[in-house]
């Protein structure tokens, strides 16, 4: 399913706000997160539902379904892989990657990624079993 990098953005925020705890976030919280307004915010996650990526529950929040945080992960997982090859591979200053990285983790391309992570060395690296073992335990 190709989503729209507003719809990623919602993913990877509600990941955000929920990875540390297995609750539901509320419209407020994602508004102040994505600096938006709660009737916008409500919108998306009404699209987000209807996408299975979310359930959704007005007055009490959203959270992430198997599929929606599966996608929200992977986000994650290409955001931090072009962090890191942006860094040491091409010598990028820090304090540019992160919003280089914010572009470049909307491409939707499986291989591409996969052919990254190989390239930096990542696939059995204990960095990557520990952030998989992260993202795992908290999943919803």
């Amino acid at each position: 399913m190709v989503l729209t990098i507003t719809e990623e953005n919602y993913l990877k925020g509600i990941l955000k706000l929920s990875i540390h705890a297995d609750i539901s976030v509320t419209t407020n919280e994602i508004a102040a997160l994505l600096l938006n307004t709660p009737a916008s915010v409500t919108d998306m996650l009404k699209k987000l539902s209807a996408k299975e990526l979310i359930n959704y529950q007005p007055y009490k929040g959203a959270r992430l379904t198997e599929q929606g945080y599966k996608h929200a992960t992977f986000l994650v997982r290409k955001h931090r892989l072009w962090k890191v090859f942006l860094y040491q591979s091409l010598n990028i200053p820090w304090e540019a990657v992160q919003e280089i990285a914010e572009e470049l983790e909307h491409i939707n391309s499986e291989l591409l990624i996969d052919h990254l992570d190989s390239f930096l060395g990542f696939r059995n690296s204990i960095l990557t079993a520990i952030l998989y073992q992260t993202l795992r335990a908290n999943t919803p």
